[in-house]
């Protein structure tokens, strides 16, 4: 079905301001779901399947380390990198000051899907990126790249990875001052989908709105519309046992 840029974003900001989370900013989420929604690449899908974790994950924040490099580790603790990775990035630019790269490895987190947006605006300030991971639950290599001024990244995808390599649950994210070479970085990477097609699916659900699975949206609406229910109900029994 096709919905609009704005309902979009008004349903998954309601259904993440019903989960009463300390850590995330739900109007920057709901725009992340969008933004990866509008390319094509399932952000209601990767967002609805986020939810069990979002509602049952430990809301803590995250641990940031200096490595002997410079290059910053961030233990997320289970978390979904939605909730935390603009704070991360908008630190980790600060460290960049006198730098001419960074590299941001993100452990034991999830929804990595949804970092698109954040990558999109840094390569906006000149600044480009390479970030990668690893799917255990559905085995496939993600790499993208974005180099300076870039609108859409070079996406790249692999069903070839070593299940036994232990960084299953981490995402490796490289800030660089320089672009990077795409065509030496997508070795042995079996899929690939370009900036182009990604930006003129994006133009088109601007001009005649966002296309989205029905059974997504569908599924994205019950949970809005279930989280609110219950924090409702909830509210009017705390009311009832005070009376």
């Amino acid at each position: 079905m096709i919905v609009s840029h704005n309902e979009l974003v008004a349903v998954t900001n309601k259904a993440f301001l019903g989960m009463r989370r300390t850590c995330g900013e739900a109007d920057i989420i709901a725009n992340m779901v969008a933004d990866l929604q509008m390319v094509g690449l399932n952000g209601v899908r990767h967002f609805n399947n986020a939810t069990k974790f979002l509602t049952a994950e430990e809301d803590c924040p995250v641990d940031i380390t200096m490595s002997n490099s410079g290059n910053l580790v961030v233990d997320l603790h289970g978390c979904s990198v939605a909730c935390h990775l603009p704070v991360i990035v908008d630190y980790a630019i600060e460290k960049m000051v006198e730098k001419k790269a960074l590299t941001i490895t993100l452990k034991k987190c999830h929804n990595r899907w949804l970092a698109y947006s954040e990558l999109v605006k840094l390569a906006a300030k000149g600044i480009a990126c390479k970030a990668h991971w690893e799917n255990g639950t559905s085995p496939k290599r993600t790499l993208y790249v974005l180099n300076r001024g870039c609108v859409a990244p070079e996406l790249f995808l692999s069903d070839k990875i070593d299940l036994n390599s232990g960084y299953l649950n981490d995402m490796t994210i490289e800030l660089s001052v320089r672009d990077f070479n795409v065509m030496a970085l997508s070795e042995g990477y079996s899929i690939h989908i370009d900036s182009a097609e990604l930006s003129s699916t994006q133009e088109n659900a601007w001009r005649h709105g966002i296309d989205v699975d029905d059974v997504d949206w569908e599924n994205l609406k019950k949970t809005a519309t279930a989280i609110l229910v219950e924090n409702s109900e909830q509210s009017l029994k705390g009311a009832g046992e005070l009376v």
